[in-house]
C-alpha cells in the first residue's frame, strides 16, 4: 500500500512539474482601455475609458486562469437628445471597479490569438451606483513576441439596468 501511494505522489508530482515547466505564461497584464457605450445607456453615456489589470497563470498549453481588477470610467452626456428638442441634463460620469476571475484559451500552437472570459463583480464607486455582477467575453492578440497585447471585449454589468460598451484594450505583459 506504501508503495503505490509513493508511486502515485512520485507520478503526480512528475506531471506536475514537467507541466510547469512545458507551460510558462505566468505573467501580470496591465494596460488601457476605451470604448463606445452601448445599450441602456448609450443616450445618456458617450464612451469610456478605464485601465486594465491581469494575473494570468498558464494551467496548459491551451488555457491560462487568472484574477483580473481596473477601473472604467463612462463619460455622461451634457445634453440629452429628446425627439427633436435636446435637454441639459449633466449626466455625471459613472464608474466601476471590476474584480474577477479571468480564463484565456490559445486555440493554436504557437499563435498568440486567444479567446475567453472575465466575470465577477462591478463595484459602482460613483454616487447612486450600487454594482452589479459582470461578465467580458474578449479576442485579444499578443504582439511583439509576446510582450503586449491588444483586445476586443464587450463588457457588461446586469445590475437594475444593463450597462454594456464594446472596449478596445493595449496591454503591457511584464
Amino acid at each position: 500500500m506504501k508503495k503505490n501511494v509513493f508511486i502515485l505522489l512520485f507520478t503526480f508530482v512528475t506531471i506536475t512539474l514537467s507541466a510547469q515547466r512545458n507551460v510558462d505564461r505566468t505573467n501580470f497584464r496591465a494596460g488601457l482601455n476605451g470604448g463606445m457605450v452601448i445599450g441602456d445607456f448609450s443616450e445618456d453615456y458617450t464612451f469610456g475609458l478605464g485601465v486594465d489589470m491581469y494575473h494570468h497563470w498558464g494551467v496548459s498549453k491551451a488555457l491560462d486562469i487568472g484574477i483580473t481588477t481596473g477601473f472604467f470610467n463612462a463619460f455622461g452626456e451634457e445634453e440629452v437628445p429628446s425627439g427633436s428638442v435636446s435637454t441639459e441634463s449633466g449626466f455625471d460620469n459613472l464608474q466601476y471597479i471590476p474584480v474577477g476571475a479571468s480564463l484565456r484559451i490559445y486555440p493554436g500552437k504557437n499563435v498568440g490569438f486567444k479567446f475567453g472570459s472575465d466575470i465577477g463583480y462591478a463595484v459602482g464607486i460613483d454616487k447612486g451606483n450600487e454594482g452589479a455582477l459582470y461578465f467580458r467575453p474578449s479576442l485579444g492578440m499578443d504582439l511583439r513576441d509576446g510582450t503586449n497585447e491588444v483586445n476586443i471585449s464587450y463588457f457588461v454589468v446586469n445590475g437594475d439596468v444593463q450597462f454594456s460598451s464594446v472596449v478596445l484594450a493595449y496591454m503591457f505583459l511584464f
